[in-house]
């Protein structure tokens, strides 16, 4: 199909005005329908690429940046289908459990601005307002999110990288920052400080590469002879940058906070599909154009893995917290991608890319889970729960497949 990844892309974004304007003047039914709808016919076009080969679309854009394109290639297709796929899934995740917290977070602001002792009597017209208001905007930060995960993963332009990797920490921050729970304004601050902060130093390399080449297009840096002094510089500013998003070791404080506070369906994007985002820029930008940086980096990004694998179970056994001993499994396993990159090898960088479809796949569930018992048991506390498979079967089974 003509412009499929272009459509992928920016159908989302483009229609995310009129998924608010369903949710607010219709309801969350429709708005949730509406959006997975868009999604769901995003993700046939990935797939339908996918299953034609490689895929590479280009527009004009500016002289100074180089050429705009997308390309989906054997590298990106397994994580620009699993973004779109659990972004379509957790579609009909939300509503049930956005409308809980809307009908939570409308009781709370209730009993703020009530200034008399007695309990009042909510007016349902007043509560079914507030939560079209909130799931219209709820939805439409929910598309930005989406496709700035696939824009960056289908880009193939250095600053078309960047600007993708920026747009998803503004609908991110929003949905952590008005529906979190907790001090969940502070937490989504941190959320924006920590990725801003990691994607400035990412550009910090792009530049280096792109002012040195006079191009930030992907294939004319594997077709340039950039000295071995820029090379390198550059490679530890986007190791450190991409880092940052992948949450390894040293920049993973955000991480658990973030999930911690979140609501469990973007918790349940943010673990499995968008911290991998990383994972993807070493595999891209590192691995693939900067092969022998790779190499002299290759085992520092060893024993970074490692560390990062053998810190996070130790602090995922610690937990008391469901969403934060997930986060921290995720730590870990994202260590356990870092540590296939780094081995230099086929089978090291295949299983490295397995291993974050299976992650996607199985902390997608197990999130999912999570929230059902949040919600149903009115705790996150592990040591509060116990005996729930005989009373919760389904989410039992499921949990046990995640």
């Amino acid at each position: 199909m003509e412009y499929a990844l272009l459509q992928a892309v920016f159908l989302p974004l483009l229609l995310s005005p009129i998924a608010y304007i369903i949710g607010r003047k219709i309801g969350p039914t429709p708005a949730m329908w509406f959006t997975f709808g868009i999604l769901l016919y995003a993700t046939v076009l990935i797939i339908l690429a996918t299953l034609s080969g490689t895929t590479e679309e280009h527009y004009p854009w500016t002289e100074q940046f180089g050429e705009f394109g997308f390309l989906l290639d054997g590298l990106a297709s397994p994580f620009a289908i699993m973004i779109y796929v659990l972004s379509t899934i957790l579609v009909l995740y939300s509503k049930p459990y956005m409308i809980h917290r809307f009908h939570e977070q409308y009781e709370e602001e209730h009993e703020i601005t009530s200034t008399s002792g007695n309990s009042t009597i909510v007016e349902s017209s007043s509560l079914s307002n507030y939560v079209n208001a909130k799931s219209g905007l709820y939805f439409a930060l929910y598309l930005v999110f989406a496709m700035g995960m696939l824009g960056t993963v289908l880009s193939t332009n250095l600053i078309e990288f960047y600007v993708f990797f920026e747009i998803m920490l503004i609908p991110g921050f929003f949905l952590v920052a008005l529906w979190g729970a907790g001090q969940r304004r502070k937490i989504g601050l941190m959320f924006l400080f920590w990725t801003h902060a990691g994607a400035v130093v990412l550009l910090l390399g792009f530049l280096m590469i792109g002012l040195t080449i006079g191009s930030f297009n992907f294939a004319d840096i594997q077709e340039s002879e950039i000295p071995k002094d820029i090379l390198m510089l550059s490679a530890i500013a986007i190791s450190i940058g991409l880092g940052v998003k992948l949450a390894v070791f040293m920049f993973h404080i955000w991480l658990p906070w973030v999930h911690g506070a979140a609501p469990t369906p973007i918790s349940a994007l943010l673990s499995p599909a968008m911290i991998g985002i990383g994972a993807y820029g070493i595999f891209r930008l590192i691995v693939e154009f900067l092969p022998n940086t790779f190499a002299d980096l290759s085992i520092w990004f060893h024993i970074w893995g490692l560390v990062t694998m053998i810190y996070g179970g130790a602090m995922a056994l610690m937990q008391d917290d469901i969403k934060r001993l997930l986060a921290y499994s995720s730590i870990s396993q994202m260590g356990y991608i870092l540590f296939g990159i780094g081995s230099m090898s086929v089978l090291g960088l295949s299983g490295a890319e397995m291993m974050y479809v299976t992650h996607a796949l199985g902390k997608g569930i197990l999130f999912m889970m999570a929230g059902i018992i949040i919600v149903k048991v009115g705790t996150r506390n592990i040591s509060q729960l116990g005996g729930l498979a005989g009373k919760m079967p389904i989410t039992a089974v499921c949990a046990v497949i995640g």
